[in-house]
């Protein structure tokens, strides 16, 4: 049994930001997640990839950015709790109780849920399955090891582009194919990457994958029946994720698909349970890490009021503190 003041589940920037902020507010923290490093989504999926949205960061490397929540972080003394997920939790006047999959069990006298898009898989390339971590990958978390290799990129969306760009200075040749020619990355990007070395092919599929210990060519089915065969040592499958609440979605939170829907305070309609940042839902919602980082303050400041009911929402600016 571990007791605290608050729990935060999902050790992404906006929780990350929000056990900083309870430690700012005198409050002990835990928080649990179910990858074994912290940073959620962005440690997972991309390390190396340029963040523009973040205040008083002109460009942050999504590693850096996690480096320096975790060191604002370290300031409050979290316990953390990783590898383990949230798999029940019961909330009353008294506390919040929430059971981990270990069977680690954590009372809390509040909880602020910062999960993201809850748990990820990424979707499958419809070939080529038996190369996973033999040439194909889901994930590009360094991106050295693409340097002097012929690299193919599948899909249209922000990840596809952005990894392309990156990879184009590095790598010997980059190809981003996509089924569409049509594309849903930030237009800004499109027209970087359509300006860069790389070659981009519409309206294809991958169709064949061949090599040996490791992948060496791959095959495409072209609009209108025709093929081609492209070298290459890397594939990079950026085609989306499938994301699920898991035991989330058993525990009594009014949804809104895979969102919590909560207040403007963040509050959810369970007792002494808030919400921040990816997973929350409410009119006008922007997804965005920088309004994460505004609503994991809010749930913290009014979360404080709801453990010590003599405590005040706002607790004046942090440049104020001793």
């Amino acid at each position: 049994m571990i007791e605290t003041d608050l729990l935060v589940i999902g050790a992404g920037p906006s929780g990350l930001f929000a056990a900083y902020y309870a430690g700012f507010r005198g409050l002990s923290v835990a928080v649990i997640d179910s990858l074994p490093e912290l940073g959620g989504q962005i440690t997972a999926m991309y390390p190396e990839k340029a963040i523009l949205d973040v205040g008083g960061f002109p460009t942050v490397k999504g590693r850096e950015l996690v480096e320096g929540l975790v060191t604002q972080a370290d300031t409050a003394k979290p316990e953390y709790l990783l590898g383990r997920t949230a798999s029940s939790l019961v909330s009353d006047a008294e506390g919040v109780e929430v059971g981990c999959d270990d069977g680690t069990v954590v009372r809390a006298k509040a909880v602020l849920i910062t999960a993201g898009i809850g748990k990820f898989a990424p979707r499958p390339l419809p070939v080529g399955g038996e190369w996973v971590g033999r040439g194909i990958e889901f994930f590009v978390p360094s991106f050295e090891p693409y340097r002097g290799k012929d690299v193919v990129v599948v899909g249209g969306g922000d990840s596809a582009f952005d990894w392309a760009q990156n990879l184009e200075p590095i790598a010997r040749s980059v190809t981003l194919v996509h089924r569409r020619d049509a594309f849903r990355a930030h237009a800004r990007t499109v027209a970087q990457v359509q300006a860069s070395s790389v070659e981009i092919i519409t309206k294809a599929q991958l169709s064949a994958v061949h090599g040996d210990a490791s992948v060496t060519s791959v095959e495409l089915a072209l609009d209108g029946g025709e093929t081609r065969e492209l070298p290459a040592q890397a594939v990079i499958a950026a085609l989306g994720f499938v994301a699920d609440l898991g035991p989330m979605k058993e525990w009594g939170l009014t949804l809104d698909k895979r969102h919590i829907i909560v207040d403007s305070a963040m509050r959810t309609n369970l007792e002494r349970v808030f919400a921040a940042g990816d997973i929350t839902e409410y009119p006008g919602k922007v997804r965005l890490i920088a309004v994460g980082f505004g609503e994991a303050a809010t749930a913290v400041n009014n979360a404080a009021v709801v453990i010590d009911p003599t405590a005040h929402v706002f607790p004046g600016h942090s440049s104020e503190a001793d």
